[in-house]
């Protein structure tokens, strides 16, 4: 279980990077902000999927709707999760407050993982 939790976080720090870079260069090539964010959330959530569905979790296969289904529903939930926890944090802290992020992406974090695990892909016969 714990060398699934390292591959979770190695791809969320690759997905970060993606989906950072696609936003940045989509910026660069004249997106506007709106058009690069969504470039950006959406090369982020594919890849996410697919590091998640394979690296972490070792399902393999063909690709389910309802299993892409259940990843978008576990991912919403998640950042639902993130944006209710960044506003009470903001609400201590401050707006604008940097540190109000970290409990609302450990709150992401902790969500999607479980949510990965336990509702959108199943555990791999190995671990």
């Amino acid at each position: 279980m714990l060398a699934r939790v390292a591959r979770f976080l190695l791809t969320g720090v690759a997905n970060s990077a993606v989906g950072w870079a696609v936003i940045f260069g989509g910026l660069w090539a004249g997106l506007s902000d709106v058009a690069a964010n969504a470039a950006g959330f959406g090369v982020g959530l594919v890849l996410s999927f697919t590091l998640n569905r394979r690296f972490v979790f070792g399902v393999t296969g063909a690709v389910q709707g309802r299993e892409v289904a259940k990843f978008l529903t576990a991912f919403a939930i998640a950042y639902g999760a993130n944006l209710a926890v960044l506003f009470a944090a903001r609400s201590v802290l401050g707006v604008g407050n940097a540190l109000a992020q970290l409990p609302a992406i450990a709150a992401y974090v902790v969500i999607f993982f479980a949510l990965s695990q336990l509702f959108v892909f199943r555990p791999a016969a190995s671990e």
